[in-house]
């Protein structure tokens, strides 16, 4: 293989930060066709494609950002044999890019990204947002994995491959000063004031079914999506709240909260969504669940 042009893989990486041939060109005293045809050239050396048009702005393929990953991992190298020779050393470490779904238990991202939590040469990067932003930039490989409650919808424009990392209970946790004698369920739902999951949840939706077919009509406090906030409303002890244990695992192992009673139709899943692609990130292999298919979003 020939060796790697520097200057041309410097040019890629002005651009693809850049995200615009043009103002590229002019920060780097080149005409834009100059620029182009260097690109050019470090596309046919490589033999991808790394960049496709979306209008007016380049957007990189996923050999593109492979690339940019590798070349920000060779310009911050010479940056750090500089720091080195001041004596001011500093290690590179592998990244890996994680999407969360705001209403995400931030307990369960704890639990997944533990393997890489305590790795000095791994860097993380872990962004909150809704189910279509977070596979928008899965799709454009600014995101390695997205962490959802529920699998990618069939409609994706991309192949993804959806990984069950878990499946959790469900249970009515509460104060323990609310918990006089014996808790009955159902029945004293019909009395008891609720703090729930919004209707968006599914498994909002199965205890809804639950209530139901037993006739109860719920006294509802609040309706919250995102699980944080709903922990914090089951400490202060108004309500009784449907969780997933692990939501509320430290508050129940100090008696903040206690379990009155797990449903046992009732579960919350957890997914890792990923793009199926040609280079995938090495750091997942350690966090993908082993031995659990995985199903794609076709």
């Amino acid at each position: 293989m020939r060796d790697l042009n520097f200057n041309h893989l410097r040019y890629f990486w002005a651009v693809a930060h850049d995200g615009s041939l043009t103002s590229a060109a002019a920060r780097m005293n080149l005409s834009p066709s100059a620029l182009s045809v260097q690109i050019q050239k470090l596309e046919h050396q490589m033999g991808h494609e790394l960049f496709t048009r979306a209008g007016r702005k380049l957007v990189l393929t996923e050999a593109g950002r492979i690339a940019l990953d590798y070349a920000d991992s060779v310009f911050k190298a010479g940056e750090e044999l500089i720091s080195t020779l001041r004596g001011q050393p500093a290690a590179s470490r592998a990244l890996l890019r994680v999407g969360a779904l705001t209403t995400l238990s931030r307990n369960f991202q704890l639990e997944f990204l533990r393997p890489l939590v305590r790795r000095h040469d791994v860097a993380l990067i872990v962004r909150s947002g809704n189910t279509r932003e977070l596979l928008a930039e899965l799709e454009a490989h600014a995101l390695d994995v997205v962490l959802a409650n529920s699998p990618a919808p069939s409609d994706a424009r991309v192949t993804l491959r959806n990984h069950l990392c878990a499946e959790q209970p469900v249970s009515l946790v509460g104060d323990p000063r609310r918990a006089r004698g014996h808790f009955t369920f159902p029945e004293d739902l019909r009395t008891q004031p609720l703090l729930l999951p919004s209707l968006e949840s599914e498994m909002r939706r199965r205890f809804d079914r639950v209530l139901e077919l037993a006739g109860i009509r719920p006294i509802i406090l609040a309706e919250v999506d995102d699980m944080a906030m709903l922990r914090l409303l089951a400490r202060e002890g108004e309500g009784i709240a449907l969780v997933p244990p692990i939501v509320v695992r430290d508050e129940l192992k100090s008696g903040a909260l206690v379990e009155h009673y797990r449903l046992p139709d009732v579960t919350e899943t957890f997914y890792a969504i990923v793009q199926k692609r040609r280079f995938p990130n090495q750091l997942l292999s350690d966090l993908l669940p082993a031995g659990k298919a995985a199903t794609a979003a076709l």
